[in-house]
């Protein structure tokens, strides 16, 4: 019976994973090698929990714009061009997958949905403060072009349960009026949401510990190895033997699912941030408070409380790499002056981090090969949309495993 469950990563897949399992009455270890909880992918993302974002990419349009960009050093999508047999093999899977683009974009939405009423339950349930605003996310198009293939988009996110509406340029500013600029069109949902994924997580790792969750911090698992039907976890000095293991490692997870038989083609896409503090008056009115997605430059924002802007996004393709790139955060400090000139940038915290994603922009989640082996990892840029969702299922899988 699978009792005791190590869950690996204590960033916001780790935590929900193990607040899911505490839940159903599993004991529970979190190992996580950081001092605390969320201080890697999930310490400053674009706050977004945004099903409207759940189109993958893996549709021409990302491949002809990677190849357009790939002379610019700042452009929204930048592909490191030095080969190296993961990154080709990934891009191969990459493209394999383009065919159920739209069968995984559904599937995505889905998902989104079924994550929101797990994670609004949980942050009322244990009290917890993450910043969160309910405004909606408004999509802006600044071309015709862009704003078509996103009718196109909308449809396939209807199938899958979710209603946006289009609005003219006229009703984007009567939801938020403190955009500028020139554009065609957009496309709000009125149902998706902002918060503080740092607070979030770091709240529900307190929940985790007041369940009785032995959260073992600044710990790094050294080795893994399957032990007649269990699995042996050696970290920070201590070799122990669980029932049952959910990595949810982040792009750590290829290399440890390697170690236990399995192939979880995670790759690490870098994504930037910048916290921008609204300390005056000025600044605080001038910033939106509704959470958008500008199609052009592939950025979006989110009002966390009154004090701070969070503006994220851009995708670069160069492995394991930690630097904050000036010229990567240089158009996300232009993009607040070019939209919100009213916001002063006195005050910028810049901030990078690695999205762990597979091929097919689906997480892995569920069982590995062994028995007591099991996954929730590689979701991508929608890790605090999905995270909740894919907690409950792995979370069920492995409590059906402990009641046979």
């Amino acid at each position: 019976m699978s009792r005791t469950v190590a869950v690996i990563g204590g960033g916001i897949t780790g935590v929900t994973t193990a607040y899911a399992l505490a839940k159903r009455g599993m004991h529970v270890t979190l190992i996580e090698r950081h001092r605390y909880a969320a201080m890697e992918t999930s310490y400053a993302n674009g706050g977004q929990l945004s099903a409207s974002h759940a189109e993958v990419w893996n549709h021409k349009a990302t491949v002809l714009n990677a190849l357009k960009w790939m002379a610019r050093r700042d452009a929204p999508l930048l592909l490191n061009p030095t080969p190296g047999w993961h990154k080709l093999s990934w891009f191969a899977a990459f493209l394999a997958a383009m065919p159920d683009y739209e069968r995984n974009t559904i599937a995505t939405t889905r998902m989104a949905i079924a994550a929101r009423d797990h994670l609004f339950a949980w942050a009322q349930e244990e009290n917890i403060d993450f910043d969160h605003r309910r405004a909606g996310i408004l999509h802006v198009y600044r071309e015709r072009a862009g704003f078509e293939r996103a009718a196109r988009v909308s449809r396939l996110l209807a199938q899958g349960g979710l209603q946006r509406r289009a609005v003219t340029p006229h009703e984007m500013r009567a939801i938020e009026p403190a955009l500028h600029g020139d554009f065609y069109g957009g496309y709000y949902t009125d149902s998706d949401s902002t918060g503080d994924i740092h607070k979030f997580t770091s709240g529900l790792a307190d929940a985790c510990a007041r369940l009785g969750v032995a959260c073992r911090y600044d710990t790094q698992v050294t080795a893994l190895a399957r032990e007649h039907g269990k699995v042996r976890v050696s970290a920070g000095g201590d070799s122990t033997v669980f029932d049952a293991v959910v990595i949810c490692a982040g792009t750590a997870s290829r290399a440890m699912a390697a170690t236990l038989g399995d192939h979880v083609n995670v790759y690490p896409v870098k994504g930037y941030s910048i916290t921008v503090q609204l300390d005056d008056d000025a600044s605080r009115a001038a910033a939106p408070k509704v959470s958008l997605l500008d199609d052009a430059t592939k950025l979006v924002s989110s009002r966390l409380g009154e004090d701070r802007l969070r503006v994220a996004g851009t995708a670069e393709f160069n492995g394991i790499n930690h630097d904050i790139r000036a010229d990567r955060i240089r158009p996300l400090l232009q993009w607040v002056a070019q939209c919100f000139p009213g916001v002063h940038t006195r005050k910028v915290i810049p901030w990078a981090g690695l999205r762990p994603m597979l091929p097919d922009m689906l997480p892995k989640v569920g069982r590995g090969k062994a028995p007591g082996v099991y996954y929730n990892t590689g979701h991508g840029h929608l890790g605090w949309t999905l995270a909740a969702a894919t907690a409950e299922l792995v979370a069920q899988q492995v409590a059906a495993v402990a009641q046979d």
